[in-house]
């Protein structure tokens, strides 16, 4: 690393592990931004969620997850890391998100989507994990 194209800086905070949360009925997620998310500090980063591994059995019937909700003004990053999330929008798009798979979203003016565990998931049971990152859209 060459000191004239780079330089050192120094930590700002160490902020500790956030409890979690559900967000529906399929993903625990520790928000790892915490109190900082959707600050100047952050920004252009509005919230990072973490869903840390975790077993789902295999089940009959709805996929767990979260049903239509709506986005505005921001981009949704979502990795998944085990398992498979599907996804739904209101520009008819679809798709599902496996290991190792990135989805780039853009809300623009507005979306409403839904995110649940794939049907194959569901079925099959296993280990799921992932993260979401949200990133602020220019006005």
């Amino acid at each position: 690393m060459s000191s004239t194209t780079s330089k050192l800086r120094s930590v700002r905070k160490i902020m500790p592990r956030p409890s979690s949360h559900w967000v529906g009925d399929g993903f625990k997620v520790y928000p790892v931004f915490a109190n900082a998310a959707f600050t100047e500090e952050l920004s252009p980063l509005l919230m990072f969620d973490y869903a840390e591994p975790k077993k789902f059995p295999a089940r009959v019937g709805a996929p767990l997850g979260v049903g239509q909700h709506p986005h505005r003004g921001f981009e949704t990053v979502t990795v998944a890391f085990q398992g498979e999330v599907e996804h739904h929008d209101s520009t008819g798009k679809s798709g599902t998100i496996k290991a190792g798979d990135v989805q780039w979203m853009t809300a623009g003016r507005g979306i409403i989507h839904q995110e649940y565990h794939s049907k194959e998931f569901t079925k099959a049971g296993g280990t799921f994990e992932m993260c979401q990152l949200w990133v602020n859209l220019p006005k």
